[in-house]
């Protein structure tokens, strides 16, 4: 657990920036995705900082969390091999796009969350996708690697050899602030309970959510998921949808829309609609989320939650399930090509379907 925490701001503004991604796909160049992204970094700092002036003016609280959408630099990786993909967008834990991002945090005076697809000296040709969040003074405080996803490595995938190197702390990160204790949820993992729930244990009181999504006027599971995730855990929820993906064959508004904030009783109390912008804004009272959580009562859900009453009903039903360590080979990390996805799922059901489960 990371802690940067000096006086507790208990009210301030957070903001869910609307952006469209920019995909690299065809940028066959490694040198060229890089100078990309890097000129991705710079132009969104004005978008920010104009941004959070206004913010400040309606809510009269200044803007000191900013949650940027999921994969915004980059785009998702398509058909491309994961050690393509690494080597052509993954950013290094101390690389330049980390550097770009904690000046411009710095400069603008607040913590930015955001995700990005990460490579990992222990892990080699791998990466991992990853919500990160940058402090005010430029330090990346909080690195989360998505652990469900359909298409992509996780570190389940690695499990025994990445729980050596981070331990559960650094696999389920929160950190400790001035702002409150923040922690990440990366896309479709809003819609996994557990997830939020074992951060909400470790102390999380905001939820910084990186997606990118479909957005729609009528509530998806993803919406419904946010608000259920804020007052099962008396969080607030900021999440950051993308104004759509650039540089595509797929129609430019297809993942757009609803970024929003929700506070701890599960109630939206900002949304956007379509486009880039930045009106999903909503001040954040960390005082009030405290003493509900600090109050015996029936909507203290979270103090009435008891862990060891379901530890051995998932324990007994581990098996059938995807297993730990799927891409260890004989003690070694071993990248599978990308249709090996869709097999290890298939295979999943198949399990599924003989132990009576579906």
């Amino acid at each position: 657990m990371t802690d940067t925490s000096s006086d507790t701001a208990s009210t301030y503004s957070a903001v869910a920036m609307q952006l469209t991604a920019r995909s690299l796909e065809r940028l066959t160049d490694e040198a060229a995705a890089r100078a990309a992204m890097l000129e991705h970094i710079a132009a969104i700092e004005g978008q920010i900082r104009t941004s959070s002036i206004f913010v400040a003016q309606y809510s009269g609280k200044p803007v000191k969390l900013c949650v940027l959408p999921e994969y915004l630099f980059t785009s998702y990786p398509g058909r491309i091999s994961i050690e393509d993909f690494a080597a052509k967008v993954g950013w290094a834990a101390n690389g330049p796009e980390y550097e770009a991002l904690g000046g411009v945090a710095q400069r603008l005076g607040m913590f930015i969350a955001g995700n990005a697809y990460e490579t990992d000296e222990a892990f080699p040709d791998f990466y991992f996708q990853t919500c990160f969040i940058v402090a005010s003074s430029g330090e990346v405080v909080l690195r989360y690697r998505r652990l469900l996803s359909m298409f992509a490595p996780s570190p389940h995938d690695v499990w025994e050899a990445y729980l050596d190197k981070y331990g559960l702390e650094g696999t389920f990160p929160v950190t400790r602030t001035e702002i409150g204790t923040l922690a990440a949820i990366a896309s479709e993992e809003i819609l996994y309970p557990e997830i939020a729930r074992a951060l909400a244990l470790r102390g999380a009181e905001v939820f910084c959510h990186s997606s990118s999504e479909v957005g729609s006027p009528i509530a998806t599971n993803k919406d419904i998921a946010k608000q259920a995730r804020a007052f099962e855990n008396l969080a607030y929820v900021v999440s950051s949808n993308t104004a759509g993906i650039s540089g595509t064959a797929m129609p430019l508004s297809s993942a757009e829309g609803n970024s929003q904030v929700v506070d701890w009783k599960g109630r939206v109390i900002a949304q956007s609609g379509d486009g880039e912008t930045f009106t999903a804004f909503a001040s954040l009272d960390l005082g009030a989320l405290r003493e509900a959580r600090r109050t015996p009562a029936m909507t203290n859900y979270l103090a009435r939650q008891r862990p060891a009453l379901f530890a051995a009903a998932y324990a007994a039903a581990a098996e059938p399930f995807h297993g730990p360590d799927g891409m260890m080979t004989d003690g070694q990390a071993a990248i599978p090509d990308r249709d090996y996805f869709r097999r290890a799922q298939a295979e999943v059901i198949e399990r599924l379907d003989k132990a009576g489960v579906i």
